[in-house]
Formats: C-alpha cells, structure tokens, sequence
C-alpha cells in the first residue's frame, strides 16, 4: 500500500504522519503528498503549458532540442533516452530545465548546472515553468525536511546541500502506446531515480508502476492535480546508508495520452552521498554526471 501523507501535518512534526513518512521512506520508496502551497489549479495550468509545447509541430521543437548541447536542457525527442539499458529507447518526449547559477559562479560551466533552453512558442512558456520550478523547489526542501524527521535525524540534516541544487524540472509528453510497441518498448523502461527526491505532479491518468523489493508485480500509482507522488532515488539511498529505499518504477503507457511533472531534487554538485559516517567520497554531481551519461542517447554519442 502507497501511504498518503498531508504536507501541512508533515512540516508540523505530526506523529502519525512522520510514521507514514517512514514506511514510505524506508519500506515502500513512493508516497502521494496533499496540502502542498501548489494547488490543483496551479498544476493544471502548468500541465496546459507543458501540453501546449509539446503539441507544436516538430520542427518548432527541435528549435530547442538538447542533442544540440552537451547537456540536457531543452527538449528530447522520442526515443532520445534509454534509462534501462535492457529495454529499446523510451519513447516519451521530455523538456528539461534546471538550476540557474550566476554567470560569474564556477560551477556555471558545468553540465549539470548547463544554461536552460527555452522555446519561443507558447508565448509565456518560460515565465509559467520558470514560477513553478521555483515554488515546487520550496515544496520539495519541506518535504525532504520531513523524510529526515521521519528517519530520527534533524530536520535540516539534509538543508545545507540543497542551496544551489542539480534540481532537474522535467515535463513528459507520453503517447498513446503505439501499435507497434512490443514487450521491451516503453514510455519509461523500468529503473529508478538518480538523486535524492522526486516531486512528481501528474494529469490525473494512470500509467506510473511501482515494484516495491521483494515483489514480482507492479502496483499502480495514481494521483490528480494537486496531489503529489513523491519517491527517493539513489543518491538518497547511498545518503542514508540503505535505511532510504529507491525503488523500481516504470510507465509501460497505455490508450489515453499522459504528461507528468516531475521535480528531480538532487543535492549541490560537491555534496558526498557516500554513507554518513564512512570515509568514502561519493560526489552527487560524479553520480549524477555518470548515471546522465549511461541514459541520454546524445550524450553517449558526444562521449
């Protein structure tokens, strides 16, 4: 069973919530969250932005397609990602955004914090992402307050390593699955989360599969505008020693079209992700860097 957890009640240290919180941290590896500051109708509007892009003509896209770059911000086109190297590509359609440094900072050359890509069309894309990138940020750090005080930590034990994040903000344009789609085709192969937290907002249809450890089948998870599904990746999981789990999720696709949001909340570039305590150096933007370069077909090209 997937706990459901209020936002409100997390940030106040309620009890029974901080018990959910833990199963899902530590046993499950997804939750859905309520009562954010991001309402339904705020999403909805966002989820509209996404779909008005992704509905443009092809080579309008393309304008802003991330092959073009050593990163990725901009738009990837179907099957321009593999995350399970045991699958084909997926075939999805992604806009990604991220963290925007100073120029004169430098880390700002760096590929994880690479300058986003931003289309011309629909008139007001970038303002309505821009707004949304930076409250659902703010979501996200309330959140990840909760997952240290639902594991017996300090509420800011995580905070410091999330003022400048490798936080990647991603839209997802799924298909109908196509007719041609056979048992290794998805919109997302199975694999799980890279960093730390995923925030994701979705249109409400289902698709998004989860296989918590120790099961053969897949449970499906499903939330409405406004309503979050959350879900911890595996620099979170290397954080906390295991004590976090990342677990296993995939969206085989299925006959209604499907655009989901989600927030990937990674630490600072320099932040060790080894296990509290050990003497291992694991550097979050070393990890994130690697696992990039193992999914996003561009990239392996340009290595």
């Amino acid at each position: 069973m997937i706990p459901k957890l209020d936002a409100t009640a997390l940030a106040a240290g309620d009890a029974d919530t901080l018990a959910q919180m833990r199963v899902a941290a530590e046993e499950v590896g997804f939750a859905t969250i309520s009562n954010t500051a991001l309402s339904s109708a705020r999403v909805r509007f966002v989820l509209a932005a996404y779909r008005a892009f992704f509905d443009l003509p092809l080579e309008i896209k393309a304008q802003v397609d991330m092959a073009r770059t050593g990163s990725n911000r901009g738009w990837g086109a179907p099957q321009s990602e593999q995350v399970d190297p045991g699958a084909n590509p997926d075939y999805k359609e992604v806009f990604d955004c991220g963290f925007t440094l100073p120029a004169d900072d430098p880390r700002s050359r760096l590929s994880v914090y690479a300058p986003n890509h931003w289309p011309d069309r629909p008139v007001g894309f970038e303002a309505v992402i821009r707004a949304y990138y930076s409250d659902a940020l703010d979501v996200a750090r309330g959140i990840l307050r909760g997952i240290a005080m639902s594991i017996g930590a300090d509420a800011d034990y995580f905070s410091g390593a999330f003022d400048c994040p490798m936080a990647l903000l991603r839209g997802n344009y799924y298909p109908p699955r196509p007719d041609w789609a056979g048992d290794k085709d998805f919109g997302t192969a199975a694999h799980t989360d890279y960093g730390c937290l995923t925030l994701l907002a979705t249109d409400g249809q289902p698709g998004l599969e989860v296989q918590p450890r120790g099961r053969d089948d897949w449970l499906p998870v499903q939330a409405v505008p406004g309503e979050f599904i959350i879900n911890f990746g595996e620099m979170l999981e290397m954080w906390t020693s295991g004590r976090v789990v990342a677990t296993v999720h995939r969206v085989r696709g299925g006959a209604e079209e499907r655009i989901s949001v989600p927030l990937f909340f990674n630490p600072n570039v320099e932040t060790n992700v080894a296990p509290a305590g050990s003497d291992a150096v694991m550097r979050a933007g070393d990890h994130l860097s690697k696992r990039y370069a193992e999914t996003y077909l561009h990239l392996q090209a340009n290595g």
